[in-house]
């Protein structure tokens, strides 16, 4: 008598290859919509099972919901660069009717005070630029504030940081200074030559904080370094 044959083993597919079979046939579930709704997938949020068609949905949904939020995170960033080119626009155009260096420093400080939400603005010159005397925030720089500023500046020639009370006091002497410490933006103006700094600061200590770029700061020391010097040569045409 032969002995029983036993029973192949149970064979089961390859879930890669199933995946791979599918996804050269995505026409395979139509005409079987019921076998959508007999798979079960796990649930995004709980321990349970959904069918796959309600994963989809859900799946679907979630995408909407970040697209939407990336569009607003888009629209939000045009708004706000549509209004930091209007507020630099007016700045500039300001900066441009100045016709002496004391206009220049008071269109500073009142654009930068009123677009910019700059609480005190100082132009330390080498020298007054059309021989009189200099009133805030245009400044008189000496050898002891040059110091100070190139201590803020460590090296670079634009930096935001921190500004003691101290210091607000010798680089900012027409404007009441924090009760602890404040922040600033400090750029060295150089158009081939030294013509001084210009120092933008906050009380809020965080405002110009360390890690902010300085692009705007630079963008504006150099062109109030050319304003200087085209109005240091208009005033010696003049004399």
């Amino acid at each position: 008598m032969s002995q029983a044959q036993a029973p192949e083993p149970r064979t089961t597919l390859d879930p890669e290859r199933v995946a791979h079979w599918l996804a050269r046939h995505p026409d395979f579930f139509v005409g079987r919509e019921g076998l959508l709704q007999q798979l079960k997938v796990p649930h995004p949020q709980t321990q349970g099972a959904i069918s796959l068609l309600e994963r989809l949905v859900h799946d679907l949904r979630e995408r909407a919901e970040t697209a939407e939020w990336r569009l607003e995170h888009l629209l939000e960033t045009a708004r706000h660069n549509e209004a930091q080119y209007q507020r630099t626009r007016s700045l500039i155009l300001a900066l441009l009717e100045a016709e002496n260096v004391d206009a220049l420093g008071e269109a500073l400080s009142t654009q930068l005070s009123e677009r910019f939400r700059t609480q005190a603005v100082a132009l330390w010159l080498d020298s007054p630029h059309d021989g009189s005397a200099v009133q805030p925030p245009q400044m008189r720089l000496d050898d002891s504030t040059r110091a100070t500023l190139e201590e803020l500046l460590d090296g670079h020639n634009s930096r935001c940081t921190q500004l003691s009370r101290e210091a607000w006091r010798t680089l900012l002497p027409h404007s009441e200074p924090p009760e602890s410490s404040g922040s600033c933006a400090v750029t060295r103006l150089t158009m081939g030559e030294p013509l001084g700094y210009l120092l933008l600061a906050s009380q809020e200590s965080e405002h110009f904080r360390a890690t902010l770029d300085t692009l705007f700061t630079d963008y504006l020391g150099e062109i109030v370094g050319r304003l200087l010097i085209r109005l240091d040569t208009a005033h010696a045409r003049r004399d």
